[in-house]
């Protein structure tokens, strides 16, 4: 999605990952993992809608890291892809913008976080892990191959939050090319397609 991809795209770059672009369905293909940046949620929905991505990220199987507007986009009242319910705005207006350092609990320093109109997670299911909060309020968590992130993190030089979810990618995708290797060593299973490249 378009939002803040040159910031993203420009970490996930120094990362050693390609990104690319999505802006219809059929860009998915082939994607080992796909960032939902923030925005005007409302907006963004309305696009996905429009041109189909809603649904196509319903059946999009890689991982996926919602920040801001996209964690919004990925919670129960929306695409339903991330067992929670999110507030927006819920520390407020632009004028209320702020940043802090939170602790992801890795035992390092404290990541510096940009909360622009940020959301909080008002309710989270028990398969979410919740990793950061502000406040008492969850503002990182992750379930499965979704990650959230109620700030921005493209906007500081902390690649971490990038760096996690990079690595859910590559794990993804190791599972994948084994599953792969396994079926083609099963001699009552057609042949495995091409491989599977790091893309984010």
């Amino acid at each position: 999605m378009q939002g803040n991809f040159r910031e993203h795209a420009a970490v996930l770059r120094r990362l050693g990952a390609e990104p690319v672009e999505v802006r219809l369905p059929a860009q998915l293909d082939g994607l080992d993992g796909l960032i939902l940046p923030g925005g005007e949620s409302t907006a963004i929905t309305r696009l996905m809608h429009l041109y189909g991505i809603d649904e196509a990220l319903r059946s999009f199987e890689a991982p996926i890291f919602g920040t801001c507007a996209g964690m919004i986009i990925l919670d129960r009242e929306h695409l339903g892809l991330a067992d929670i319910r999110v507030e927006r705005n819920a520390f407020g207006r632009q004028v209320k913008s702020f940043e802090a350092d939170i602790d992801i609990g890795q035992g390092d320093e404290p990541v510096r976080a940009v909360f622009i109109r940020a959301p909080w997670i008002a309710e989270a299911g028990p398969d979410v892990d919740v990793l950061a909060e502000v406040d008492g309020h969850p503002v990182l968590a992750r379930q499965g191959r979704i990650l959230v992130a109620a700030f921005h993190p493209e906007l500081t030089d902390d690649t971490r939050i990038h760096e996690l979810f990079l690595t859910q990618v590559r794990e993804a995708t190791s599972v994948d090319s084994a599953e792969l290797e396994k079926r083609a060593k099963a001699p009552a299973l057609p042949a495995p397609g091409a491989g599977v490249s790091v893309r984010a």
